[in-house]
């Protein structure tokens, strides 16, 4: 009777646990259909819904007075230009609907309808003149891209003219500023100002203290809704130098930073990282007298291209970080599709000077012509301060002698440097510029360049260029510059520098990153 008992017992308790059980995954399971998710899924969501960035030498967030690269980058997913840049450098409309060229100094924009600042504010052409005005007035690192702007004229709420004092170029390349509004600064001393000007981007900044600032979507962000943002909050961290910036990221404290540091694994080391390079606007380049009685014969400017190895260059002088150049334009523009390379080959140097009638005895080239010996003996120019250019120089020199130039190589003051390259008393000059973002030739190319440079076809293509709009035609005249400039050789384009973003592996998404904005195809940026 007792062993029943238990018995009974024992089955009741077993009842007990099965349906306890059957409760719980009931339970479970009707929580996981439910449209609320738990706290647990919320908080890691949260969790990973946040970037967290490095910027180092923090001055300003308001785009039109920093001084700080990283922040001007940035300020690309808070603050819309009328006309933004694409990956490969063309011209998109932001803020206006649309833009046009009514004579080769006067153009009108468009601003699309209805659109709002992050406090609810209307957007209107009184703020694109309240902008350039800033512009012009101050020293802004868009201050150039306005003071051909002579006057603004409202046509009506969203409808602006443009007056420029001259005809530029691309000047639409020029629309690329953020605008700002004018209600916003009425009683602020504006480039004294730390406000944080209100959005018309992704993101608006919702706090800020002196160590960090965090940046939520702006909702009134294009009149639409930000909620297929995947980063939901965007947290910059403010260091004082590059060097605390990179210790943040190797512990884990921040997710990304932007450097053009070529020795980047000294201070982060290799692992658990991802390096996204792009090319750099800044150009080092060989230019070439071509009012030169050596040098004003296409034949030897080729034979100097063929002879110089620029992957020995980018090696020995840059430890590959560096890309090699070929075209004043290569740093990624759709109008130059093709990847730059070396064109190096000795073999081909000297064919090319013996088919111009060219001959090499006794150690060096030389060539009989109007009853006088010419000899290949060139100078070369190069400021001695540069210690980086003076390397490439004496490589250049070793290369060019190799088969058969007699190079006279120059190391001189800055005073000196600067005087050459404005007078053109040179042979060959090694230079640079930072290339601006329009594909205007005009200073390579233009009249009066710095090579003495002049091509008939040349002039005439550069003149019809500035007047094309259609995407197709443009790349067709590009591409007979291109095959020109191949072809006559004014100059060496040698390297130009690498930018990097880098970041943890669990940052992905459509990470482009180019000159314009590291930040390119942000809303399509992640975190795993």
């Amino acid at each position: 009777m007792k062993s029943n008992i238990i018995k009974y017992i024992f089955i009741v308790f077993v009842i007990g646990i099965i349906l306890f059980a059957v409760y719980k995954i009931k339970f479970q399971k009707d929580n996981t259909d439910s449209d609320e998710p738990t706290n647990i899924i919320e908080n890691e969501e949260k969790t990973e819904s946040i970037l967290n960035i490095g910027i180092s030498n923090f001055d300003n967030i308001n785009p039109l007075i920093t001084k700080n690269e990283d922040v001007i980058s940035l300020s690309t997913i808070m603050y819309e230009p009328l006309l933004r840049l694409t990956k490969d450098y063309g011209i998109e409309p932001r803020l206006a609907e649309e833009y046009s060229k009514v004579d080769s100094k006067t153009y009108i924009v468009k601003i699309k309808d209805n659109l709002k600042w992050s406090d609810g504010s209307g957007l209107t052409g009184n703020d694109v003149k309240f902008t350039i005005e800033k512009l012009k007035n101050g020293k802004s690192v868009y201050s150039d891209n306005v003071q051909n702007i002579k006057s603004i004229e409202i046509i009506d709420g969203n409808t602006i003219r443009l007056n420029l004092n001259k005809e530029e170029s691309f000047f639409e390349y020029n629309l690329i500023f953020p605008i700002i509004s004018s209600a916003q600064f009425q009683k602020e001393d504006f480039y004294k100002s730390m406000l944080a000007p209100n959005a018309t981007g992704m993101y608006k900044v919702t706090a800020a203290t002196e160590e960090e600032m965090t940046l939520e979507p702006n909702n009134y962000w294009m009149n639409s809704s930000n909620t297929d943002l995947k980063i939901t909050k965007v947290i910059l961290h403010f260091f004082n130098t590059m060097g605390d910036a990179y210790n943040s990221l190797k512990i884990g404290n921040i997710d990304m930073v932007c450097t053009s540091k070529t020795d980047l694994e000294k201070y982060i080391g290799t692992i658990g990282f991802k390096v996204e390079n792009y090319k750099g606007r800044e150009l080092d380049f060989i230019s070439l007298n071509c009012e030169d009685t050596i040098l004003e014969n296409k034949e030897v400017r080729q034979a100097i291209n063929y002879a110089i190895d620029k992957n020995k260059i980018n090696s020995s002088v840059f430890s590959n970080n560096y890309y090699v150049s070929s075209f004043p334009i290569d740093y990624g523009s759709y109008l130059y599709p093709s990847e730059s390379k070396s064109s190096y080959n000795k073999e081909k140097a000297k064919e090319v000077l013996e088919d111009a009638g060219w001959e090499y005895r006794y150690g060096y080239w030389r060539k009989r012509e109007d009853y006088t010996t010419k000899y290949l003996n060139l100078n070369l120019i190069v400021d001695r301060n540069d210690e980086t250019r003076v390397k490439v120089a004496e490589l250049v020199e070793e290369q060019l002698e190799d088969i058969g130039f007699n190079i006279s190589l120059y190391k001189v003051s800055n005073s000196s440097y600067k005087n050459y390259l404005e007078n053109k008393n040179y042979d060959m000059i090694i230079t640079g510029v930072n290339n601006g973002y329009s594909p205007d030739l005009t200073y390579f190319l233009g009249k009066d360049n710095i090579a003495n440079y002049s091509n008939d076809e040349i002039s005439s293509l550069l003149n019809e260029v500035k007047n094309i709009s259609d995407v197709n035609l443009l790349k067709e005249k590009y591409n007979r510059i291109i095959e020109i400039y191949q072809d006559d050789m004014p100059y060496i384009c040698l390297y130009r520098n690498t930018n990097k973003l880098v970041h943890g592996i669990r940052l992905t998404g459509e990470i482009t990153p180019n000159n314009y904005t590291a930040y390119y195809n942000f809303e399509n940026w992640y975190r795993q």
